[in-house]
Formats: C-alpha cells, structure tokens, sequence
C-alpha cells in the first residue's frame, strides 16, 4: 500500500507540470550526504511516520462475490494508516527552492484526496477514498526539526503532507454454495445387497443424483438477488 501512495503522489506532483520542466520527484531521505550530491531541481517526499488510526479500526469480515453474484472469498475490513511526509525543494537558490515549493503548495491543497485515476494496485481495488492534508499535521506526528535532527541536516523550509489510506485485510476463501440436500441410501448390509435408490432429506420431489453422487456434475442454480443497502431488495 505504501508504495502505491509513493505512485500516485508521484502522479499527482508530476501532473503539475514539474516533471515537464526538468524537475525531478524522489522519495529519497534528505541527508547532508544527499543533498551534496544533487545536481538538479529536485523535490523530494521523504516519508519518515506511519501510525495506525486506531478509531476507524473495523471488526467483522465482508464477502466478495463473483461475476455472478457468489460469494467466493471473506475478507477482513481494511485498517487505515497515516502516512506522513516531509516535502522539500532543491535547487541552486532559495529564490528557486520557495519557487518549487509554492507551486508544490498549490498543488496539494487543490485536492483533499488523491484522485481515483491515480490509484494502483489495491488501493484502486478496494476503491476507498485516500484523504490528503497539507501543512496540517496534528500535534502528534514529530516535529520537522526533530527531523532535521535525525537526518543530520539542516532546518529548511518544508512541507508536512499527511495522507490516510487503506491497508487491504487478508481474505479466506469461501466453500461452493450448498446446492442440494442431504441424500441418504439404505441396503441391507448382512445380505450384501445393493443400495435402494437415494433420498434426499427435506426436500419433495427430488430424484436419484445417480451413483456419482454430489460429485457428479450437475446444473449450478442462479445466485440469489443481494439486498441493496437502504433500499428494497429489486
């Protein structure tokens, strides 16, 4: 799921027209040692926190269903993540870095959330919405200067951009529906004769599934209608 956010910020910044103009997007660690060897207008999404968020925690397991309408798979509610990066710009000159960072600005706070056109692999499956805040990180998230501290580097300016997305629960798969009843066949053990043709409990009407049993092929039924939520089953 990370890396799927890495692509669509990616996205996101490259459709504003930085990669057009030479400007490179990494998701590097910003270190002296880094910083020293760019040689290019660079702007650069270092992701340093991942927190789980905790109250929308889901329980339960919800059903995934085929073409046809059967359930094929459960699977667990999804668990949701706040990943939060720090935005930088780089260039020869400040007067360039603020020039970066204010067209990066102005691009992240046009969206609240990262388009679906942008979203890969199961973040485009699950098809939830992947909010995004910029420059509004909480209290709790550390500081850019504890950062800055980390890296070994120096206090620049930059930007806190916290996205919250979906991390995919794991998935069981589901046993083939239930088609026909019981079937019970009775013979006579101590004349070793054959079976009597089979019965099937509870149910009228219902003929001899021949001597292959429920292992024979037989006719698959259509799935039932699934209620819509809020509304009348159609």
């Amino acid at each position: 799921m990370i890396h799927e956010v890495d692509e669509a910020l990616r996205g996101l910044l490259a459709g504003s027209g930085l990669e057009a103009s030479g400007v490179e997007i990494v998701f590097d660690a910003p270190t002296r040692d880094w910083a020293a060897r760019r040689n290019a207008p660079t702007v650069c999404a270092f992701l340093y926190d991942i927190r789980e968020d905790v109250t929308r925690r889901g329980s339960g397991a919800g059903e995934v269903h085929d073409a046809d309408g059967y359930v094929v798979a459960r699977r667990t509610p999804p668990r949701w993540f706040e990943l939060t990066y720090l935005v930088t710009a780089w260039a020869s000159r400040p007067q360039d870095e603020h020039r970066l960072l204010s067209q990066v600005l102005s691009t992240l706070v046009a969206t609240d959330a990262l388009p679906a056109r942008l979203l890969t692999g199961t973040l485009a499956e699950l098809g939830l919405t992947v909010s995004l805040d910029t420059a509004g990180v909480g209290a709790d998230a550390p500081t850019a200067s504890d950062v800055w501290s980390a890296l070994g580097g120096e206090l620049k300016a930059s930007l806190g951009v916290r996205v919250r997305a979906p991390l995919a629960g794991t998935g069981s798969a589901a046993a083939p529906p239930v088609t026909e009843g019981l079937e019970v066949r009775a013979a006579d053990a101590r004349q070793g004769g054959d079976p009597a043709p089979g019965r099937r409990l509870r149910y009228r009407e219902a003929g001899d599934p021949g001597p292959d049993g429920f292992a024979g092929p037989r006719e698959r039924p259509p799935a039932p209608a699934r209620r819509r939520r809020g509304g009348r089953q159609p």
